[in-house]
């Protein structure tokens, strides 16, 4: 350890001071500095022993969710996170049907109304070229906008909680870090591409697994190559070329974003086929682990599908995708304290 002129006992006031980001709109994961970003981290963990019972910090202060796309565990656990700082909720998951959207509202002035009534609104849309158009026009006339998911190409929150609970059960150093993000579909994977995102903020290293045509999004490599991140991409393996790579490239964490395409789609059996050669076992697992010599912590942004993976995972200690979820709300009471402010 080394010693600072700030060394004391812990004082959650004067760690959110110095995480500076209150009144920010969190768009795209890499909109935070690595200090931002460690900071945050260090202020979820400050409140983990508070994530069940709770404490009265934000207490008057409104969040409001509003949801243009079904969710459980973003929904929930940005709301469970104010109710725990001491916080009210307002919440509309239907708004097509039950807001003045269907009135034909138009997203910008549903946010300046809501902007009226609530501290910090966390928003998900399909439309991700929309909202951030809307939200550079809406300037400084709105509330902090969390994403909770725009398009296909940024999910935030998401990677954050990714990045905290690889904090957590790795020790904090992402220099160290070599993840794999595994999936058939990168262009659509927002959840892998915001922890990607994360991950070479903080200087990991990250290897892609996709299938040729449905690579990571230009404006993802973009950002990655502005951070001079590095990753690299491979096409086309086969599960067993796959887990030969994570054991030869020394791989931490297994990150399955999961499938994006939904019931009724016409690609969504094309994408289950393709996950064939994306079906990780714990035989596999085990496997790679006589090679290697880790055991590798597989991740998953959930909900997940019959054929994505093997459920006997969920019994051994590579699971991490249900511990995921109790890290959520920890971190999410950070990301809510450290925008909305406690002063």
């Amino acid at each position: 350890m080394v010693l600072t002129p700030d060394f004391g006992p812990r004082d959650i006031y004067a760690q959110v001071e110095k995480t500076a980001i209150k009144g920010r709109h969190l768009t795209f994961i890499d909109d935070l500095s690595s200090d931002e970003l460690d900071n945050v981290f260090l202020t979820a963990e400050m409140f983990e022993p508070y994530w069940r019972s709770g404490l009265e910090l934000l207490r008057h202060r409104i969040l409001c969710t509003l949801f243009f796309q079904p969710s459980t565990r973003t929904r929930f656990s940005h709301e469970t996170a104010m109710y725990r700082l001491g916080g009210n909720v307002l919440t509309e998951s239907n708004p097509l049907v039950s807001s003045s959207a269907a009135k034909n509202e138009s997203l910008y002035d549903s946010i300046r109304v809501i902007s009226q009534y609530a501290d910090v609104l966390v928003l998900r849309h399909p439309d991700d070229e929309r909202v951030l158009a809307d939200i550079e026009l809406l300037a400084g006339d709105t509330i902090p906008i969390i994403s909770g998911g725009y398009g296909n190409v940024t999910h935030p929150t998401q990677g954050l909680l990714d990045m905290y609970t690889a904090w957590r059960v790795l020790g904090g150093d992402f220099s160290t870090m070599s993840v794999m993000i595994a999936t058939p579909d990168l262009s659509r994977a927002r959840s892998g591409q915001s922890f990607a995102l994360g991950l070479a903020r903080m200087g990991a290293r990250i290897v892609y697994s996709g299938t040729t045509g449905l690579r990571t999004p230009d404006v993802i490599r973009e950002k990655l190559d502005g951070m001079n991140a590095t990753y690299v991409e491979h096409n086309d393996l086969t599960i067993r070329q796959q887990e030969d790579l994570i054991a030869d490239e020394g791989i931490d964490l297994l990150y399955l974003p999961g499938c994006s395409v939904k019931k009724g789609d016409p690609g969504r059996d094309d994408f289950m086929k393709k996950m064939e050669e994306y079906y990780f076992t714990v035989d596999g697992l085990e496997k790679i682990r006589e090679q290697s010599g880790k055991t590798v912590g597989v991740m998953h942004s959930l909900p997940r599908n019959e054929g994505e993976f093997d459920f006997g995972i969920d019994q051994t200690a590579h699971e991490l995708y249900f511990k995921q979820i109790g890290f959520s709300v920890p971190l999410r009471m950070s990301l809510i304290a450290n925008i909305v402010g406690l002063n």
